[in-house]
């Protein structure tokens, strides 16, 4: 449906390689080298720059970059409606959650989704990323919403959306005045973390482990089951926490509480929908497509 020359061009920035570039779009090197030419005769400047074997976006191709995005987006979500005009959908859908997600990210793209879809009953179950895959397995829900993603082959794991673990303070906590801190400093400072299963806390212990820091490391003051407990805790206390960017978007508005910045670690995932291999209802598709296309502000 969009032009081509910008799926190529998009293609080549997320990768910042033209041979992977054809690879991943099944046409040859010189064909993606004539798309970009063609793209910067048009726009009347230069989306790459090359410095020998590599090559890097322009401020011109940054540009572009960004638009590209929004424009593949818009293209998605009309084909998306499209697809859903002149059909009936009814039924029931179980979807379990796991605490941050079923708090913070879910409750609006619910309450749309039966607004849509009234004929649809939907139930939420409210569980640990471990629990989650014990429910599924029992075929006590149809479809989950995970932290992160686990190595057992019996389920399917589909990228929802992107999240930032950050480390949080109280916004009076000398942490907050000062800003930013090195990795290795975390150390020395009371922390508070999720319990053992959270899907969250197993995501924190990775990228840790990555910038040479186990938990045996750390002065971990207590660990509670839920944001909300963690939050409540920071704002009495002078210790900091892990948590979701998402978890903490009002309490940031209010200046309640301050994100540190972690010079030298960053910690990005993934939520994920998880199902079982096989066959997925209609309904489960239907929700995993309209919870991808919702637009989070």
């Amino acid at each position: 449906m969009f032009d081509f020359r910008l799926k190529v061009f998009y293609t080549v920035a997320k990768r910042l390689n033209f041979t992977k570039a054809a690879e991943e779009l099944h046409i040859t090197q010189p064909a993606v080298s004539k798309h970009i030419k063609e793209i910067e005769y048009h726009l009347k400047t230069k989306v790459f720059d090359r410095e020998g074997t590599k090559i890097k976006l322009t401020p011109a191709g940054k540009l572009l970059f960004g638009y590209c995005e929004k424009i593949f987006a818009i293209y998605s979500e009309l084909e998306f409606e499209i697809s859903l005009l002149n059909q009936q959908h009814k039924g029931q859908l179980r979807i379990g959650a796991s605490t941050t997600i079923a708090q913070y990210v879910l409750p609006a793209v619910l309450a749309a989704f039966h607004e849509k879809f009234a004929d649809i009953k939907v139930s939420l179950t409210i569980a640990n990323s471990e629990q989650i895959e014990h429910l599924l397995a029992q075929q006590t829900i149809d479809l989950g919403v995970v932290e992160n993603r686990s190595k057992n082959t019996a389920f399917k794991y589909s990228e929802f959306l992107k999240d930032e673990i950050v480390l949080v303070t109280s916004s009076h906590h000398p942490l907050a005045k000062k800003g930013t801190l090195k990795a290795e400093q975390l150390k020395n400072i009371a922390l508070l973390l999720r319990e053992p299963g959270s899907g969250t806390l197993q995501i924190i212990m990775h990228h840790l482990k990555h910038a040479g820091i186990h938990l045996d490391q750390l002065q971990v003051e207590m660990q509670l089951g839920s944001s909300e407990s963690i939050k409540s805790y920071l704002l009495h206390s002078d210790c900091a926490a892990f948590l979701s960017i998402y978890s903490i978007l009002n309490e940031l508005k209010e200046n309640k509480l301050s994100v540190v910045d972690i010079k030298d670690l960053s910690m990005d995932r993934y939520f994920y929908f998880i199902e079982p291999q096989g066959n997925m209802q209609a309904i489960g598709n239907l929700f995993m497509d309209f919870a991808i296309h919702y637009n989070f502000k």
